[in-house]
């Protein structure tokens, strides 16, 4: 699985109101674009999609902008790149037994196989939380470091 640009984005624009989420009042989109580097026109649509969501808040006119909908402990990456990019998943080859899924030789192994690994991409996505993100953002947890690192 690749994480889109929107995937990327979405989560880095979230994370940026969750690592401010004491200050008071929304955050404009001008900002979070300035904070993040990201397009401000893009970040716009992908501000919309999460908070079609229900993943952010958004308040209009003077002093508005947006804010985080639930506390970060209950937003995941997972249902965050669900939100800009659709179900998360390995491919789009149907399921098994499905719509004539196993008339050729194989086909319905591998089917279960990308079945079973995009649900655990799902839940290995669905495993950090944006607090978790606000922790290692901070500096406050190790992370790992590679065999090479």
């Amino acid at each position: 699985m690749k994480v889109s640009t929107r995937g990327d984005y979405a989560s880095r624009a979230l994370l940026s109101l969750a690592l401010r989420e004491d200050e008071v009042g929304p955050t404009s989109v001008r900002d979070i674009a300035e904070r993040t580097g990201l397009p401000q026109p893009y970040l716009e649509q992908i501000l919309l999609a999460l908070k079609g969501a229900g993943l952010v808040r958004s308040k209009r006119g003077v002093g508005g902008g947006y804010v985080l909908a639930r506390p970060p402990e209950l937003i995941t990456l997972g249902q965050i790149v669900s939100a800009v990019d659709g179900p998360i998943m390995v491919g789009d080859f149907g399921q098994p037994h499905e719509n004539g899924a196993c008339d050729h030789e194989g086909q319905c192994v591998l089917l279960s196989v990308w079945a079973e690994v995009g649900e655990h991409m799902r839940h290995h996505l669905d495993s950090f939380s944006l607090a978790d993100m606000v922790v290692r953002a901070r500096g406050d947890l190790v992370t790992p470091v590679g065999p090479l690192g």
